[in-house]
């Protein structure tokens, strides 16, 4: 089903500049990142070409319709694609990740780990007429997320922003942020998001959990406790074994 060639990560326009620069510039940085909300430390980058991202959605299409198995993106959407059961981790997202988003985070964000960032989940959702129209207030099980829209035509369906979960009135004032088909929209994982109802149309977002074990072995996101690890294949769910080196935790800003 795959088509190799299709997934080079060289079709990621302007932050190929961040190639072999473990610490991008804060010029370099102002040249590439625009500020949707600084105050919330939310931040609009470009990330996909146009025509990638509608040759990602023939291929999101195509899976969709085989008989292939599928499991759900999230505990939240009904309807998407698992990144890895498409064949994409190693030869899309891993190299996204390290090579692309690791260098701005670390800038970013770097008291919610964004230096160490070593796993992620990667996840195509999808709304549509008939299927999820949108999604309620919640946080991710990340340290930091970048949410890319793909397409098609469609209305509605803004992501709105309030502050991190553990903040009294963390909805109080929330903002809204309009999708653009190619460009992604960072966020720390803890802060309270949701997505208003879609109006015409079909949304395919690529949504990914970007993970780092130097902070959550320390302190569980989801619950603010110690972690209780049990084994499990792949990235599982980002925690690790081994003690590796640790950063201070996300702060409440």
């Amino acid at each position: 089903m795959r088509k190799p060639r299709l997934w080079d990560v060289k079709d990621v326009p302007r932050l190929t500049r961040l190639v072999g620069r473990p610490k991008p510039t804060p010029a370099l940085l102002a040249d590439t990142v625009r500020p949707s909300a600084e105050e919330k430390r939310i931040y609009r980058l470009p990330v996909f070409t146009a025509p990638f991202c509608q040759a990602l959605l023939q291929e999101l299409e195509h899976f969709e319709q085989s008989d292939m198995p599928k499991g759900r993106p999230n505990t939240m959407n009904n309807y998407g694609v698992l990144l890895h059961e498409l064949g994409l981790d190693e030869p899309l997202v891993t190299p996204l990740r390290e090579r692309f988003l690791q260098p701005l985070m670390a800038l970013l964000y770097p008291d919610c780990g964004g230096g160490w960032l070593d796993s992620h989940r990667a996840f195509v959702v999808k709304y549509a007429p008939g299927q999820d129209r949108e999604l309620g207030c919640h946080y991710d099980n990340a340290e930091l997320t970048i949410n890319v829209a793909l397409g098609k035509a469609f209305t509605g369906g803004a992501l709105y922003f309030g502050g991190l979960f553990q903040a009294p009135s963390a909805l109080a004032r929330p903002l809204e942020v309009a999708h653009v088909v190619g460009q992604g929209i960072l966020h720390r994982g803890g802060q309270l998001h949701g997505a208003r109802p879609l109006g015409t149309g079909e949304r395919w977002n690529l949504v990914i959990w970007l993970r780092a074990s130097a902070v959550r072995n320390r302190l569980c996101p989801m619950c603010c406790r110690t972690p209780d690890l049990v084994d499990d294949e792949g990235f599982g769910d980002g925690f690790t074994r081994e003690e590796p080196t640790t950063v201070d935790l996300c702060v409440l800003t």
